[in-house]
């Protein structure tokens, strides 16, 4: 045997002893029923430090021919677009075209080296999440109004890895991973072929961690809020790592400054403007390899100069030991988030429900579209659910409205991701396993544009 293929054997070796030991930390399992890891005051226990992380991934498979998701009692669903190429994040044009950012992320080769590198991406891989990305926004019309959209094309490429997208007057935005980009809109443009200029940089880099990021505009038009997520899972590349990260970046529409609107985010998404109280919010995924019943993620409005913790401490003062440097002045300080969605949903999507084609008791509530979980034993997420709100705030147990993502092997046939509703009011769903997007109406409603 050569020198070379002895040291490939000893590499493979390492890996699968490495991969049964992935494999052996499905044991750990939670003590604490999902419904307790909901709600303002969820249950919180001990963490556990285990050397093995619990993994529990499903592995993606897409949707059996004429499938789809299960939609809650009184609701219906249907395929408004399939085809598609990894869509991730959904937004709707004044005019009732639907835009779709079909993503995935960068190349980042700082980015999970080492063997834990390697099992993070293989099981990523199983997941679903190592499509390349198509680096597009496409544009959906359905222009008959049955629900379906029959015109489908290119609006940009050439894009880098984009995410977030708003439009403020005939200006539209795309968060790509490192940028703010600008461009020019016309109401019923299916394409846009004018270079975009940058208007602001967002962290990035050959690291990045988290590389999606998120965008909404203010009411009044001035000003871009961008989620940016960190940079690790706990801080272990160190805060330097971080800059600019975990957090809310408020951007200036005209002049492209940006400042730290709030901080002690791990991976913010969906912002939201709260109809009632105005108030922005966010979806956050916390932090992982704490047990199956750490740490919830959560929703939250969000204070100018707020800090929620990360990565010091989590749901306020509960304090993260793993941190090499704590931080106990910014613990002390550290806002209580308003509402948790249970440990390791991956909460992506968020929107408010307008009222307009949905029973009234769904106007001003929360849509949450739930990634699922690789962290937890069993499994959470893989479903869109509802939170009602009364005066601009979370006033009772989640609802299920889309179910059926995980088919009876475990495995997933789809994944939520970004929500928004289009311009009749239907739930429009992002499924980026499912190539689809999704549209849900009250089960006995006729929509007519």
């Amino acid at each position: 045997m050569t020198v070379r293929s002895s040291s490939k054997t000893i590499v493979l070796t390492a890996l699968a002893a490495g991969l049964a030991l992935a494999l052996a930390g499905c044991n750990e399992k939670a003590d604490v029923a999902i419904e307790r890891g909901y709600g303002p005051d969820p249950t919180l226990p001990a963490p556990k430090n285990n050397m093995i992380p619990t993994v529990n991934v499903a592995t993606a498979v897409g949707w059996p021919k004429d499938a789809k998701p299960a939609a809650a009692s009184g609701f219906a669903v249907n395929a408004f677009a399939s085809g598609l190429s990894h869509p991730r994040t959904v937004y709707t044009l004044p005019n009732g075209d639907v835009l779709v950012a079909e993503t995935n992320a960068p190349p980042k080769p700082d980015d999970g080296k080492g063997i834990k590198g390697w099992f993070v991406g293989f099981f990523m891989g199983r997941a679903g999440a190592k499509v390349p990305s198509a680096n597009r926004i496409t544009l959906l019309r359905d222009a008959d109004g049955d629900g379906v959209a029959e015109v489908k094309t290119v609006f940009l490429k050439g894009l880098n890895s984009p995410f977030g997208m708003a439009l403020v007057g005939n200006d539209f935005y795309v968060a790509n991973t490192d940028a703010v980009m600008k461009f020019p809109y016309r109401e019923g443009d299916t394409s846009i072929t004018i270079p975009g200029i940058k208007l602001a940089d967002l962290p990035g880099g050959t690291l990045n961690h988290h590389w999606t990021k998120d965008l909404t505009a203010s009411p009044d038009g001035t000003k871009l809020y961008a989620t940016v997520g960190s940079n690790s899972n706990v801080a272990e590349n160190g805060m330097d790592a971080e800059k600019n990260r975990a957090g809310i970046l408020e951007i200036d529409r005209v002049s492209g400054q940006s400042r730290v609107f709030a901080s002690g985010l791990r991976n913010p998404n969906g912002p939201a403007w709260q109809p009632d109280s105005g108030q922005l919010w966010v979806v956050v995924n916390e932090r992982d390899e704490l047990g199956s019943d750490l740490v919830p993620d959560y929703m939250t409005s969000v204070k100018d100069g707020g800090f929620y913790g990360w990565p010091y401490s989590y749901f306020g003062q509960h304090v993260d030991v793993r941190v090499k440097e704590q931080k106990p002045d910014l613990v002390a300080k550290a806002i209580v988030p308003d509402y948790a969605l249970g440990p390791h949903t991956a909460s992506l999507g968020l929107t408010f429900g307008r009222g307009e084609l949905f029973p009234q008791n769904y106007k001003g509530g929360a849509f949450i579209g739930q990634h699922g979980s690789w962290n937890r034993n069993p499994r959470s997420g893989y479903k869109v659910v509802f939170v009602p709100f009364a005066s601009g705030k979370p006033s009772g147990p989640p609802q299920d409205i889309l179910t059926g993502f995980l088919n009876d092997s475990g495995e997933a046939q789809g994944r939520p991701v970004g929500v928004t509703f289009d311009k009749p009011g239907a739930l429009l769903v992002a499924d980026d396993v499912g190539n689809t997007i999704w549209r849900v109406t009250p089960a006995k409603s006729v929509a007519n544009r």
